[in-house]
């Protein structure tokens, strides 16, 4: 597909992921000159000021912008139904009630505004161990924040079985960290159109990384069909399990077709910037 044009960013201006690229190169630099902050341990350091909350209605829009890549599901309505697509109840609470990562699958729900520090990515960069970053995808250790609303919501929109609105209703108890729920709805495959499969099995994998399930989730993303959203998840499943190489490959591959006016592609540039400090 044809990537639009950044019209706002004036002539002989880098691009924001040029930038990332640029601070994190420098950040690797200064480490390796032995000029970096000391980490040890487990410590991380914050960023020096707060970050500020991700816009509910940002959020919302960036969580369905996946939906546009299945195409082929757009037959019969399907595609009003994606234009017509409600949040789900207390929205903007749950988007408040995440806490900040730096792995975030590509997949309904997620939104890139979750990364809300680069300190982990510049750690990362510093050659920090590749198990303690792969842990950073687990949620597990949050309590679930899905209110009596959202649990009593997405029960009645599975019943319904129409798509996407069921794989919506399962990625939001997903993204309220109430993963047993979650995978109960989305279990059922053979309720599952055939049309909907691949979003489905995307779905299915990023349930399981959230969960801690890392190489189980890059497994399943490895056997699927390799789709924008797939080699994504792919390259960044790799990047955060030290597959660095193959990481850049699958991250150049979804770059390339992402719109550069998506915070999705800007996150993937951001991604494969990381996945390319070590690569020989």
């Amino acid at each position: 597909m044809t990537n639009p044009s950044d019209k706002s960013r004036p002539a002989g201006h880098p691009e924001l992921s040029e930038l990332f690229a640029r601070y994190l190169h420098g950040q690797v630099g200064s480490h390796e000159a032995g000029l970096a902050i000391s980490i040890t341990g487990d410590v991380v350091p914050h960023e020096a000021a707060p970050t500020q909350p991700a816009d509910p209605k940002l959020a919302w829009h960036e969580s369905l912008a996946i939906l546009p890549y299945y195409e082929s599901s757009f037959s019969g309505g399907s595609q009003s139904r994606v234009k017509t697509l409600k949040p789900p109840p207390d929205w903007s609470a749950l988007v408040a009630a995440q806490e900040p990562v730096v792995a975030v699958p590509f997949c309904l729900g997620n939104f890139p505004q979750m990364v809300r520090s680069l300190q982990p990515l510049l750690h990362l960069t510093a050659g920090a161990n590749a198990t303690r970053f792969a842990s950073s995808a687990k949620t597990t250790h949050a309590p679930s924040v899905a209110s009596a609303e959202l649990i009593r919501w997405a029960d009645q929109i599975v019943k319904r079985n129409q798509f996407p609105d069921s794989l919506v209703a399962v990625a939001s108890l997903r993204l309220a960290r109430d993963f047993e729920r979650s995978a109960k709805l989305i279990q059922e495959e053979s309720e599952v159109p055939a049309e909907w499969q691949p979003a489905w099995e995307n779905e299915r994998a990023a349930l399981a990384w959230h969960q801690g399930q890392t190489k189980e989730a890059l497994a399943s993303w490895h056997a699927q069909k390799e789709s924008t959203p797939v080699l994504f998840n792919r390259g960044m499943a790799c990047l955060f399990l030290n597959q660095r190489a193959d990481a850049r490959a699958a991250l150049q591959k979804a770059v390339a077709h992402l719109p550069e006016d998506d915070a999705w592609h800007h996150l993937g540039r951001l991604y494969l910037a990381v996945a390319e400090m070590y690569i020989i």
